[in-house]
């Protein structure tokens, strides 16, 4: 039987990511704790993101590759096929495998962890299904659901999200994809190479979030090579006996499904959040301080995708870190965020790592690009399609940020979010090695032609000179 009233020193609501890494380090000070949990177990990364939509892209990037085998001398690829129910059942396998382990990390915690929805009657008191738990601290980290405009309730299921995607057993013939950022290039992309015919629907001329106007013309126009793209007009859907019809404009198409991801919503509803005594954004979510994660000056935090700022998981890591910390201690800390990292698992990766095209001044920044049509490896790999572009301050060659539509972007991403963390120029990544034939010579390049574009360009080798007081002489 249920204690009516328990006392803790944390309350945690969510048992996604930000809530579970947010007990790593509340452990470390005390075990005087409860995880709350309302809906099903599993991180939405492990159970409807980023592992079952990898595993998804993976399967679809394999049979795509069918493509190239004639050129490269393999015979009969053309008569592969694929069966769609084998899979879904087969990313359904692996998605089970990675929220069954997070499941398990859920479960250890025992009478800890309670099921039910937590309340706020007061800053620190909650009311879990009659339950009535005090605490000294709150985490809220109670995630976000895909947005469906309620216009198109009325089609049933026929309209899909990322969250109930995954558990299809079958796929249609025809989709829309109705917003094109990380979601929908992903699975709008994947659904092509399956073979099914996808409209990729977009309210703005935007794709993935880019926001330098060459990467996003490459980046259309290599993504409308293998998908249909709608972009910049409002869209119109309506009964057309089984299936959808979309309008914009002078164009209109007949679908038998429409994947909706135009968004998500915090999780913030029938939570009392109004009884915290702070203002509410129009969102829902209470005002609060982006560097501590605390709400006003109450000994309350709010993590991950609820608090809508970063919602990637490695950022909502980083949040349940935060959140944990100060949770419990006296005083908040601020905490300095990581450069800024965001990778679209299309093909070509779309990729940004630190300040944007958008963020900059364009008059006191050196911009260089690199294009792949004709790069060594990303021909031999028949990847050689995109472009990447630099910028840095001109005069001193610090690199500030970079946006790509690329192969291998993920890893070049990476690469370049380290150097700008580290605040490296231009030429000290020139004196790194590059080996070869690899995609990173395809950086070198735009760095080289980055550097003669820098106010203090000296044309010398890109090669550390010798310090005279570490050289050993000949006796």
């Amino acid at each position: 039987m249920k204690e009516k009233n328990i006392d803790v020193d944390v309350a945690v609501i969510g048992a996604g990511t930000s809530g579970l890494v947010a007990l790593r380090e509340i452990q470390k000070v005390t075990k005087n704790f409860v995880l709350i949990q309302d809906g099903p177990y599993g991180t939405t990364c492990a159970r409807v993101g980023c592992m079952p939509s990898k595993a998804f892209i993976q399967i679809a990037d394999d049979y795509h590759r069918r493509a190239f085998y004639e050129q490269q001398g393999i015979r009969g690829g053309q008569h592969l096929t694929a069966d769609i129910p084998a899979v879904m059942r087969r990313v359904r396998e692996l998605r089970d495998q990675f929220a069954g382990g997070m499941m398990k990390k859920t479960e250890r915690f025992g009478e800890k962890f309670i099921k039910g929805r937590a309340r706020f009657l007061e800053p620190t008191v909650l009311d879990v299904d009659g339950q009535t738990i005090r605490a000294k601290s709150v985490i809220i980290a109670t995630g976000s659901h895909p947005i469906v405009p309620d216009a198109w309730r009325k089609f049933g299921a026929r309209i899909w999200t990322s969250d109930n995607f995954f558990e299809l057993e079958d796929l249609p013939s025809s989709v829309a994809v109705i917003g094109l950022g990380v979601i929908g290039l992903e699975l709008g992309q994947a659904l092509a190479r399956l073979g099914i015919d996808v409209l990729g629907v977009a309210r703005s001329q935007h794709l993935g979030g880019i926001s330098d106007p060459v990467v996003l013309e490459s980046a259309a126009e290599i993504i409308g090579r293998e998908m249909t793209l709608w972009r910049g007009q409002p869209t119109e859907l309506s009964e057309s006996g089984d299936a959808i019809t979309l309008t914009a404009g002078t164009q209109s198409k007949t679908v038998d499904a429409v994947l909706a991801t135009i968004g998500r919503r915090p999780n913030v509803d029938d939570m009392g959040l109004d009884n915290l005594g702070v203002p509410l954004r129009p969102d829902g979510v209470p005002e609060h301080d982006p560097d501590t994660l605390q709400i006003g000056e109450l000994p309350v935090f709010i993590a991950g995708d609820v608090n809508a700022a970063r919602p990637i998981l490695h950022e909502a890591w980083d949040d349940g870190r935060i959140a944990g910390y100060n949770a419990v201690r006296e005083e908040a800390a601020c905490f300095l965020r990581r450069t800024p990292l965001h990778v679209i698992f299309s093909d070509p990766n779309i990729a940004m790592a630190g300040q944007m095209h958008k963020d900059l001044d364009k008059d006191a920044v050196a911009t260089s690009e690199i294009r792949f049509e004709d790069q060594a490896r990303a021909l031999i790999k028949n990847e050689n399609a995109g472009i990447l572009r630099l910028y840095a301050t001109p005069a001193t060659g610090r690199l500030l940020g970079t946006e790509m539509c690329a192969p291998a972007g993920e890893h070049l991403a990476h690469l370049l979010a380290w150097c700008i963390q580290q605040k490296l120029t231009v030429h000290d990544m020139l004196k790194m090695p590059f080996y070869h034939p690899v995609i990173e010579e395809g950086l070198r390049s735009a760095l080289e032609d980055l550097a003669r574009t820098l106010h203090d360009h000296v044309d010398v080798p890109d090669l550390a000179f010798c310090d005279e007081t570490s050289m050993s002489g000949l006796t």
